[in-house]
């Protein structure tokens, strides 16, 4: 079982400036619901209770989100506004919360590395809260289960993506082994179109190993400073089996603007209140 996933929150967001200036670009909302939030929905759905927030200067707000509201709730309560109380008190209550600072921006191997203690000696999910995954079976469970299928220690969020975009992801080199299961031989951090093994690109769901730390430790950081994780888990291949699991659901990158304005649309037509009240205002502007 997996009990903990690590969030990692400390960057500064600067592709959404001036929005993520004083604001954590993890609070930016879809539709009502910060992205972090639903990472934390989607790995509590996946069975995992301790959800490890990785946060820096400045992302006291994440802090405060998850923590009791006493003055709101006491409003509500006052009002009988018995619904909001509960998506309120929801927030808080759906998981435990633990909180480590990464000092410097160091990458985000470095961010992994810096929950080591509070993950202990266990297998752990990491979560990229601006990779919004919208699917039936969440993605975090989609992992274990082909974890436990194919008794792989290490298995990666996999997804096609054009030959054109595949200098902005991890690829992995491998072998289909299942529908949409690949054993992993090696993988490259942003290679050009022509050095890329496959098209099969590295999506923001991690199912890691504790062997993963001292990796981790051992990885000599690579341009600007950073510590890559893709380079400690291509370390491990060899010695721990590493699989990707090409999952089922539709991804947005919200980590750029368009990818976070085509989420919200998205999200925003699978709301009964807010669908048809959409829908005809983009018929009407004509901007579909």
């Amino acid at each position: 079982m997996i009990r903990k996933a690590v969030f990692p929150a400390a960057g500064f967001g600067t592709r959404f400036l001036p929005a993520t200036k004083a604001s954590p670009k993890e609070m930016l909302p879809l539709v009502d619901v910060p992205l972090i939030q639903h990472g934390v929905a989607e790995a509590k759905a996946a069975g995992m209770s301790d959800m490890i927030i990785v946060t820096g200067r400045g992302k006291n707000v994440i802090e405060d989100h998850f923590d009791m509201a006493f003055e709101l709730e006491a409003l509500l309560e006052k009002k009988g506004s018995d619904d909001l109380l509960e998506i309120v008190r929801g927030v808080t209550d759906q998981a435990d919360f633990f909180y480590v600072r990464q000092n410097r921006p160091l990458g985000l191997g470095h961010a992994v590395l810096r929950a080591m203690a509070l993950v202990g000696e266990e297998s752990f999910a990491v979560v990229l809260s601006d990779d919004v995954i919208d699917a039936r079976v969440p993605v975090l469970k989609q992992m274990i289960g082909v974890s436990e299928t194919h008794q792989a220690a290490v298995v990666l969020a996999v997804q096609k993506v054009p030959e054109e975009d595949v200098s902005k992801y991890g690829i992995i080199e491998g072998k289909e082994i299942a529908p949409g299961v690949y054993e992993v031989f090696d993988m490259i951090e942003k290679p050009s179109s022509g050095e890329a093994p496959s098209n099969l690109a590295i999506i923001g769901r991690y199912i890691l190993p504790p062997s993963i730390f001292p990796a981790l430790i051992a990885t000599r950081p690579g341009a600007g400073g950073e510590i890559q994780l893709t380079d400690a888990i291509r370390s491990l291949i060899g010695k721990n089996r590493v699989v990707g699991c090409e999952f089922e659901g539709t991804r947005y990158d919200a980590g750029t603007k368009l990818g976070f304005l085509m989420a919200n649309v998205a999200f925003a037509m699978k709301d009964p209140d807010l669908a048809s009240g959409l829908k005809a205002f983009i018929q009407k502007e004509k901007f579909a």
